[in-house]
């Protein structure tokens, strides 16, 4: 079995956001060619060309037989999170989304799961959709961004979310976005090469530093990107901690890493030796098979490079390949 714990789906069609909302900052898609189309800004401004099976279930499952891949767990795009809109807005469109993404779901029971997303900017607004897509839309849980307005994810502002997800056993998938430094450093696709894996980094080292999984023991977390360059920095994030408790140890008592057992990542490293690393640390039960489909930054061989490890024992494999997944979702 292969659970993908980590892949993405979007409407083919929406209102002009701009028109019904009355202001700029929305995507709207150009289908300007028969299976594909242009993710643009509302001011003109090219994002992200995007094929068929971005949006085309049918043509997602197709993908998935090729590749023996059981069951999806399909969430939004982070560019669509909008956390920047005014909240009732950001409430209406998260709505849209999941309503979208619960009859993709409805619709093909056997292959998917769906995460679905919230106003992060009003956390009240966002408790209350977080409970309708579980209780009444069929979803497994929610993703969430790295940070929302360049606010961390440690901040008290959204506890009330932490206490509704942990109160109502939500998942959460944290997926990096609006990375910082971006304006900085557009050439050679460095945002996404370079920012992407900090902005994972952040969102960890935050809710660890800031004592969310001492605060909400049951929360259930899960980052993507192998939790980007958070593994590879731990040694040094730990000694911080001891060299400068003034400003690392203010909120916890407990050394960064003694938090590894509190939460997942996927496995999407491009690379068997980072993953083993991530093993070495985390244990497979904390780690689960995810492919970030259908971007090409994700892993579009379908976890070939897990199934060519030899030196991965059966359990191990099944672990990432749908026991973690399994366990994260509560399925």
């Amino acid at each position: 079995m292969k659970i993908d714990v980590h892949a993405h789906i979007m409407p083919e069609n929406y209102p002009d956001l701009k028109k019904m909302f009355g202001y700029g900052g929305w995507i709207f898609l150009d289908h300007h060619k028969p299976g594909y189309a242009r993710m643009m800004r509302d001011d003109g401004r090219f994002f992200r060309e995007i094929g068929q099976n971005c949006w085309d279930p049918e043509f997602i499952i197709q993908d998935m037989d090729k590749h023996a891949v059981s069951k999806m767990v399909l969430c939004t795009i982070p560019v669509l999170f909008s956390y920047w809109s005014e909240p009732q807005h950001g409430l209406e469109w998260s709505a849209f989304l999941n309503d979208h993404l619960s009859s993709v779901v409805k619709n093909n029971p056997e292959r998917f799961f769906g995460l679905g997303t919230v106003p992060l900017q009003d956390p009240k607004l966002a408790c209350l959709e977080a409970e309708r897509c579980v209780s009444k839309l069929g979803l497994k849980g929610l993703e969430i961004g790295t940070n929302v307005n360049q606010i961390n994810l440690n901040d008290p502002v959204f506890y009330p979310f932490y206490e509704c997800c942990e109160a109502l056993n939500i998942p959460l998938l944290v997926h990096p976005w609006e990375m910082m430094g971006e304006a900085n450093m557009q050439k050679y696709w460095l945002p996404w090469l370079v920012g992407m894996p900090a902005e994972c980094s952040r969102a960890i080292s935050s809710m660890i530093f800031g004592g969310i999984f001492d605060k909400f023991p049951s929360l259930k977390v899960m980052f993507c990107h192998g939790g980007g360059s958070f593994p590879l920095t731990l040694g040094r994030i730990d000694h911080g901690y001891f060299a400068r408790p003034d400003l690392c140890a203010i909120d916890i008592n407990n050394q960064p890493s003694s938090y590894l057992g509190k939460f997942y990542v996927d496995g999407i490293t491009h690379d068997p030796n980072a993953l083993r690393y991530l093993i070495s640390i985390f244990g497979s039960e904390r780690i689960a098979y995810g492919t970030d489909y259908p971007f090409p930054l994700g892993d579009l061989d379908h976890g070939k490079f897990i199934e060519e490890m030899q030196d991965l024992d059966t359990k191990t494999k099944e672990n990432l390949f749908y026991k973690t997944a399994q366990d994260f979702l509560s399925i």
